[in-house]
């Protein structure tokens, strides 16, 4: 349904600002893509089993080790790609199709994980900067939508202006996003390869498994920057 809703409002944008409403619908379509391509890749190198056997989860615990993170917690968690690190608590959590799997794409996605622990631990600056900014983006992200409609029916443009702002706000959070998923990958893989955990075909399934995975970064990013542009349109002929 969503994506319907979208294609409605992208549709609706194009007699408002043409230009614009392409743009939407273009992010939403890639959008789309993105996720079926990630899940697509993924269950193709998660039944590609590797030559040493050894489970993804260990396979984490090595690389942490190695990077001197002997204090990083691996947990197990539900769920299919729910993968993530919490720098707070540093625990890296690995998900049901992840944590006990000896295939391709399940140790590209814990060495991923691992990239972000140990960016964490060397102080990467876009992540310091993503964790610094996170609770601020978190309350624009639940708020700017009450304080657009409140603008909208007082007929305040103030207030729609400072809606906008909140939201642009998370649009920035998610473009420094990109770089520290980016520079999680080419970690996981160089590891990978340097300590000749995966070899030829298997490394480079990996490193498809993780593009595939980055792309839903950018194309979240698109679809925020399109939306933005939207609200900027639709405010613009309101004025």
């Amino acid at each position: 349904m969503d994506i319907f809703y979208n294609l409605y409002y992208g549709i609706r944008t194009i007699f408002i600002n043409p230009a614009v409403g392409i743009f939407f619908i273009a992010a939403m379509i890639f959008a789309v893509v993105s996720s079926i391509r990630v899940h697509t890749v993924f269950g193709k190198y998660n039944l590609v089993r590797t030559g040493n056997g050894v489970k993804a989860h260990e396979v984490a615990r090595a690389i942490l080790d190695i990077n001197g993170l002997y204090d990083v917690q691996i947990v197990h968690v539900s769920g299919n790609l729910t993968d993530h690190y919490n720098p707070k608590t540093k625990t890296l959590a690995l998900s049901d199709t992840v944590f006990g799997n000896a295939t391709v794409g399940a140790i590209g996605v814990a060495a991923h994980e691992c990239g972000h622990a140990v960016q964490h631990a060397k102080g990467y600056t876009p992540m310091k900067i993503r964790q610094a900014i996170y609770p601020v983006v978190s309350f624009c992200s639940r708020i700017w939508v009450i304080v657009f409609i409140i603008g909208c029916v007082a007929e305040l443009f103030t207030l729609v202006q400072v809606a906008i702002l909140l939201f642009s706000l998370v649009a920035v959070f998610q473009l420094i996003t990109l770089p520290v998923e980016f520079d999680a990958s080419k970690r996981a893989i160089d590891t990978l390869a340097d300590n000749h955990i995966l070899y030829g075909t298997e490394l480079a399934g990996a490193r498809k498994t993780l593009s595939a995975a980055a792309m839903t970064y950018v194309s979240g990013f698109l679809v925020t920057l399109a939306q933005l542009f939207r609200l900027l349109a639709q405010t613009d002929r309101r004025r």
